[in-house]
């Protein structure tokens, strides 16, 4: 009997992905559609994968369901697959997440003070180090596109050689005008400050949350100046969700297999896109 494929950590994935000059999609799924399509898109870009379930989440399928599912999507692929913890707000949830079989956690204390926020990165990085497992943590805030004005959350360049250097993270999201949701105006990155950062933290790899509806011209400058992982998970619920209304708009069926077919191929689609952008060598 073949042993099974493991999850891989994500650190070795970003740090390919910076040695190329590339990124690493990170792929929020939902339920057994959303992971089939993020498979078959991986499958199709033979491209390596992160998989990503936020909190509610994993109130939703479980812990036990969700490792076991990333498994089964690394024995179908070729590439790397990654199992990671999205916006986890404590150590509890870190542990939860490591202990049931997580290969990357994020610890999200971007809402704490400075010195809160390196105390718990750092346990969740002893936690999580000694099982061989990524940790990313959030300096800066990456606030709701509707509401929160980006600036005055951006990371400081100094603060996060700081930050990265009591901490002891693997990867760094950092907040340079990205939003969580769609934005209602055009959207804005501050290059300068991503280059700084770059150059404050050079060995650490930087992480863009707030991807989605970010134009693919602007992503690939992100990932230019030093970014290695592109977070989406709006765009894939609003592909999914509108394609399964239109599905049942459309027809009396009540085969749910029919049901969901156009919603998984828009998803897939979407995430091939994600992962075409994030494949492109800067020059």
């Amino acid at each position: 009997m073949s042993t099974p494929k493991a999850l891989s950590p994500s650190l070795p994935l970003l740090e390919a992905a910076a040695r190329e000059r590339r990124a690493v999609a990170a792929l929020n799924f939902y339920n057994a559609e959303t992971l089939r399509a993020h498979i078959d898109a991986a499958r199709a870009e033979q491209a390596p994968l992160i998989l990503q379930t936020t909190e509610s989440t994993i109130k939703y399928l479980g812990l036990t369901l969700i490792v076991a599912m990333a498994r089964a999507a690394a024995e179908e692929l070729s590439t790397p697959v990654a199992l990671h913890l999205d916006h986890g707000a404590s150590l509890e949830l870190a542990k939860s997440a490591v202990d049931a079989g997580y290969s990357s956690v994020m610890i999200d204390g971007s809402a704490l003070s400075f010195d809160d926020n390196c105390k718990l990165s750092r346990q969740v990085v002893e936690l999580a180090h000694s099982a061989g497992v990524s940790v990313e943590a959030e300096l800066g805030h990456v606030g709701k596109a509707e509401s929160d004005d980006p600036e005055a959350c951006y990371t400081q360049p100094d603060a996060a050689a700081e930050f990265v250097r009591r901490t002891g993270v693997d990867s760094l999201a950092v907040a340079i005008g990205t939003a969580h949701g769609f934005y209602r105006g055009e959207v804005r990155l501050d290059f300068e400050r991503l280059a700084a950062i770059r150059d404050a933290v050079p060995a650490t790899p930087l992480v863009l949350h707030g991807g989605s509806g970010v134009p693919d011209e602007l992503v690939r400058r992100a990932i230019e100046h030093g970014i290695t992982k592109l977070n989406i998970g709006t765009e894939i619920k609003d592909a999914f969700t509108a394609h399964v209304k239109d599905a049942l708009n459309q027809s009396d069926d009540i085969d749910l297999r029919r049901t969901f077919a156009p919603a998984i191929a828009a998803v897939r689609e979407l995430s091939r896109g994600k992962m075409r952008v994030c494949a492109r060598i800067a020059s």
